[in-house]
């Protein structure tokens, strides 16, 4: 398919596309490497807050199908990312009622990748991921989302919280997806400026960010099972915005 997310590999290949601006969707480098070029590497990672994983040299190699990547791998992001400042001020001047999607660490691509399809149909106006320990946006994400992925503008933070205090300074109430409530997810008002917070696949919503947010909501479980899974979950939310916003 094509807008497949572009692998380059070798310490100062990736060094030059960072310093070029391209945009690194994430960063694989060999467990234990040293030396000053690498050094120069992992400061500039750190510095753009880009995500890593630290490899063993197999995974590597099938990354760089065997090419010589001298201990480090890249993936650059086939699609670029949105500021979410500006994203925000668009949207509100566009006089429409924001809607805005918040995935707190979210790992699985493919989990990711059908989010990001439901949001498209559901009229996100954007989606907020953290920089570090998110599901990366490569080609197994945009085949899932059916190409969504190129129409939902999608934003990185530093930290999810930050997010969210972006959000609230804009009056844009937000509403966390968990089961540490009473609360069901009927009795949100969705007729609002709202920004829906979705939680990682095996802990949920981070509790330093549950302590921020407006309002939590679960979904009934009528089952023996304790969860659904999150793109199942998010999908119910946001049609239920879609429920209140069309009566």
């Amino acid at each position: 398919m094509e807008n497949k997310s572009t692998v380059i590999f070798g310490i100062r290949a990736i060094i030059e596309a960072i310093n070029s601006g391209s945009t690194i969707s994430k960063v694989y480098l060999q467990k234990d490497l040293r030396g000053n070029l690498f050094s120069e590497l992992n400061s500039l990672i750190k510095k753009k807050g880009f995500t890593v994983s630290n490899v063993p040299i197999e995974k590597l190699d099938r990354l760089s199908k065997y090419n010589n990547h001298q201990g480090a791998v890249a993936q650059i992001s086939p699609v670029e990312f949105h500021d979410l400042d500006t994203l925000i001020e668009k949207t509100l001047e566009e006089n429409k009622v924001p809607l805005f999607l918040v995935l707190d660490q979210l790992s699985d691509v493919r989990n990711f990748g059908a989010i990001i399809r439901t949001a498209e149909c559901t009229g996100v106006n954007g989606i907020i991921v953290q920089k570090n320990g998110s599901a990366p946006v490569n080609a197994e994400t945009i085949k899932t989302s059916a190409g969504a992925a190129f129409k939902v503008p999608i934003c990185k933070v530093d930290h999810i919280k930050d997010a969210l205090f972006i959000l609230q300074a804009s009056e844009i109430k937000t509403v966390a997806a968990t089961e540490k409530t009473d609360n069901s997810l009927y009795d949100i008002d969705f007729n609002q400026p709202i920004a829906i917070i979705m939680g990682s696949e095996h802990r949920g919503v981070n509790p330093s960010v549950l302590k921020m947010v407006d309002y939590k909501a679960k979904l009934p479980l009528l089952g023996e099972i304790e969860s659904l899974n999150v793109s199942v979950a998010c999908g119910a939310f946001l049609y239920e915005t879609v429920r209140q916003r069309i009566n």
